[in-house]
């Protein structure tokens, strides 16, 4: 009945499911645990009409036309350059620090002489994780470190991810490093946007095809067991192919042990009045427990008079207690050795391709994720 069977209705699975319906003809069941398709960029209109992400702020943006191309066939764009600012005591600097934070925060003499030392050292344009600006022999480039260290970066990684910079892995700290350049945006991506009306549309147009059935509110371990190397399906034998996105060690019942990882709590909160923060996100990078807030009007470009809608996250570590989101892998040599154990007994399975953050263990930008599940579909193709 079905060629391929995908579990997880999110930007992996979806792509791998809509490439193989669509171009190679195969019949997909797409298996969601999960009341929703979407995965974490679900949205949907809150109880006043305002549209919000459900699991936290998503921003699509990449350099990739063939991603750009391939996603623009399901949505049409909000295009926007992401602007993040930090709070730090009454100020809001722009995040990444670059020149405009530069001289913000030091006096125009000190900033013009400290801003040519850091072409002069790096080039103009140049991303330097903040790690290695601390490695700088030079004194003046130790300041601008200590100051984005103690202002941006420690307060801030030790609340999203419960451990010191020193302690997380090299891959996590350069996502945010400091920008030689007087780009105040977020990203430098030649495309930056949100889907016009909604991500979940861009999904449910993704997945409506006739080849393609979608089950929401089922756990894939009810219709799936593993005999061998052979994989079962509703108790009969199935010899397609299998992707499967969701957390490998939940699939076999964390039998190693359960992989660490960093779950969020949200609290969203609306208001009686034109805007809370007038801006899309504030990072609190000092102060607060929760590590930031976004308002979805000034995110999403929507024109509401009904008051305005904010989320402020919380970081916690995740258990796998019931209604926790495993969101964040907490990359380090141990971690990763407890994850080949999984995967090693994945591989045993014939035909069965992990992909996406949590199958495999690391982080996705939503474009990367779009070009490996093409990449994917192309090889079962």
């Amino acid at each position: 009945m079905y060629d391929l069977l995908v579990i997880g209705a999110g930007i992996a699975g979806a792509v791998t499911a809509r490439k193989l319906a669509e171009e190679a003809g195969k019949k997909v069941l797409v298996i969601e645990k999960r009341q929703h398709i979407g995965g974490n960029c679900y949205d949907e209109a809150d109880e006043y009409g305002i549209l919000i992400h459900n699991y936290g702020p998503h921003i699509f943006h990449t350099g990739m036309e063939e991603v750009y191309s391939y996603l623009s066939r399901f949505t049409d764009w909000y295009h926007f350059g992401h602007e993040v600012v930090a709070k730090v005591g009454e100020k809001l600097i722009p995040v990444p620090f670059n020149l405009h934070t530069l001289h913000l925060v030091f006096d125009e003499e000190k900033a013009e002489r400290l801003e040519r030392k850091l072409v002069e050292t790096y080039g103009e344009g140049s991303r330097v994780p903040i790690m290695k600006l601390r490695e700088s022999e030079d004194a003046d480039i130790r300041e601008i470190a200590d100051y984005v260290y103690e202002n941006i970066f420690l307060k801030y990684t030790m609340k999203q991810w419960g451990q010191t910079p020193e302690e997380i892995s090299p891959e996590v700290t350069g996502r945010v490093p400091v920008l030689i350049s007087y780009d105040n945006r977020y990203f430098q991506d030649k495309y930056q946007g949100v889907p016009k009306d909604g991500f979940t549309p861009m999904f449910e147009r993704m997945l409506d095809h006739e080849n393609i059935e979608v089950r929401t509110g089922t756990d894939c371990r009810e219709l799936l067991t593993f005999k061998e190397d052979a994989v079962y399906f509703e108790g009969e034998r199935f010899d397609g192919q299998v992707v499967y996105t969701g957390a490998l060690d939940e699939l076999f019942d964390c039998r190693f042990g359960r992989l660490p990882y960093r779950s969020l709590d949200f609290h969203f909160e609306h208001y009686d009045e034109e805007a809370y923060q007038g801006r899309s996100v504030v990072n609190y990078t000092v102060s607060e427990d929760f590590t930031r807030i976004t308002e979805f009007k000034f995110l999403t470009g929507q024109q509401h008079t009904n008051g305005t809608t904010i989320v402020k996250e919380y970081s916690f570590a995740y258990t796998g207690a019931k209604g926790e989101i495993p969101y964040y892998a907490i990359l380090n040599d141990e971690n990763q050795a407890l994850y080949e154990k999984y995967k090693a007994l994945a591989a045993q399975i014939k035909n069965f391709h992990l992909l996406g953050r949590l199958a495999e263990y690391k982080y996705y930008n939503i474009d990367a994720m779009t070009k490996k599940a093409m990449e994917l579909a192309e090889q079962l193709k």
